[in-house]
């Protein structure tokens, strides 16, 4: 089959690679459309200590397709079917999944290799975390299932009311999904993000202020003076994975509110916190990772019911060979989500 080869940070190639057989409880699936991701571009860039953890290798994690090979052992899912997948799936029995956070799990199975024409799906996923398209929905709409779920469990423990001021930090992928869940629960959205593409996405997508990022520091003041009485967002979430973001996020949030460290950052970097605010205000700093299988279902449920706008998320479409351009484009701010098809 033909497969995106990930070599090393900045070296991926177009390549002919054997066609994976499914093993016991797992399945063979024809990609009909792989998405790009920020975690992609990160790995393209400077490579992934968990995603990939030797080189040669496959990538990409967004995917939807038809099952092509069915291997023994699987009897609910059938050669034909149109199916979506997570990426993921937890064991259930260590210690964070025992007390309900199964996100967390530490013997997590990690699914990478939607660049290509088929992907091969572990069995726990197969078991725990593939489930069948509504006829309605487009291989591309399924592969949002992903993404949306990881913003949906994260909105979900910000603890964000209707009503409540909420700063959201980016205007990537993540950030415009959250802003879409976000005014579905009546929150007011003021978005800081960078570029006038995904800016005015950011509009698209109902945020009710949006402010430049490339003002500096003066953003910061403006985010508060949006605010009620100019005290600061009620909630904040950082999503774009920058540690001096993560510090901004913290600056513009007002007493005994919530800041929701969302983006992932760089393995080995550290931000700084005012101790001050941090005990006389009672800030709360709540760290987000990943999705859940009760997630990932309703994800599929909202893309379903048509309650997120994929238009805006799914600007781009390009044949496989193309990534690199796609990388490139995302890079650049130009496009949110690059469609890729074998």
């Amino acid at each position: 089959m033909k497969a995106v080869v990930f070599y090393r940070p900045g070296d991926i190639r177009f390549e002919e690679v054997a066609t994976p057989t499914p093993e016991s409880g797992e399945i063979l699936v024809r990609i009909g459309a792989a998405l790009t991701c920020g975690t992609d571009l990160k790995t393209f860039r400077r490579g992934h200590p968990v995603m990939i953890k030797k080189t040669p290798a496959l990538f990409g994690h967004e995917w939807a397709g038809t099952v092509a090979a069915v291997a023994e052992g699987v009897e609910h899912v059938h050669v034909g079917d149109r199916v979506v997948g997570a990426n993921s799936a937890p064991c259930h029995r260590c210690f964070p999944c025992q007390i309900g956070r199964v996100n967390l799990c530490e013997d997590l199975v990690l699914l990478n290799g939607a660049y290509a024409e088929y992907i091969q799906v572990p069995a726990r996923i197969v078991q725990e975390n593939l489930l069948a398209l509504p006829e309605h929905l487009s291989f591309a709409q399924a592969a949002l299932v992903e993404p949306l779920a990881c913003a949906h469990y994260g909105l979900e423990r910000s603890g964000v009311t209707p009503g409540q001021t909420l700063c959201i930090f980016g205007a990537g992928p993540m950030g415009l999904l959250l802003t879409q869940l976000a005014k579905r629960q009546e929150a007011r959205v003021i978005l800081v993000g960078k570029g006038k593409f995904r800016l005015n996405k950011a509009a698209d997508a109902g945020a009710d202020e949006i402010l430049d990022a490339a003002q500096g520091e003066k953003v910061l003041d403006e985010v508060r003076r949006l605010t009620p009485g100019g005290r600061g967002a009620d909630v904040t979430i950082e999503a774009t994975g920058r540690p001096e973001v993560w510090e901004q996020a913290v600056e513009v949030t007002r007493k005994a509110g919530t800041v929701v460290l969302f983006g992932g950052c760089e393995p080995g970097t550290t931000f700084r916190v005012d101790t001050r605010r941090m005990h006389y205000e009672e800030l709360t700093l709540l760290g987000v990772f990943h999705h859940t299988p009760r997630h990932i279902r309703e994800a599929l449920a909202r893309l379903d019911q048509g309650l997120v706008n994929d238009k805006l998320l799914l600007t781009h479409e390009m044949p496989l060979p193309a990534l690199p351009e796609a990388f490139h484009l995302l890079g650049r701010g130009e496009a949110v989500k690059v469609i890729l098809t074998p």
